[in-house]
């Protein structure tokens, strides 16, 4: 295949192996073998090919292409950040821990050297 021609899934070779089986469940069987053409004589990763003919054996026993695969998968890494953030008003506050031998002494937090 050459650079230039275009493939039923934009960015083909940057997709993970993860997301694969959600991009490629709209696609018709020439659409599949379009993409395992494609990866055998480029990336030729093996998980990517079981999956494409995983895919291309259930057509062939007459599942139907199904819609949604043209949408970013639920498992899809995203930019936005999640969960609290971290900054000194809402950081927990420091533990000395006790200095060995004695555990019920309390620590007295970090020496900056010798003789402090």
């Amino acid at each position: 295949m050459s650079a230039g021609e275009d493939l039923p899934i934009p960015d083909w070779d940057q997709q993970p192996a993860g997301s694969l089986s959600h991009r490629i469940r709209s696609l018709d069987s020439e659409g599949v073998r379009t993409l395992l053409r494609h990866e055998e004589s480029h990336a030729d990763r093996p998980a990517v090919r079981q999956v494409l003919t995983a895919r291309l054996e259930e057509l062939a026993s007459g599942a139907e292409p199904a819609a949604g695969g043209e949408n970013e998968p639920s498992d899809a890494a995203s930019g936005s950040r999640h969960g609290s953030p971290v900054d000194p008003a809402t950081a927990a506050p420091p533990q000395h821990h006790p200095p060995h031998g004695n555990p019920r002494q309390p620590g007295e937090g970090y020496r900056q050297g010798p003789g402090t």
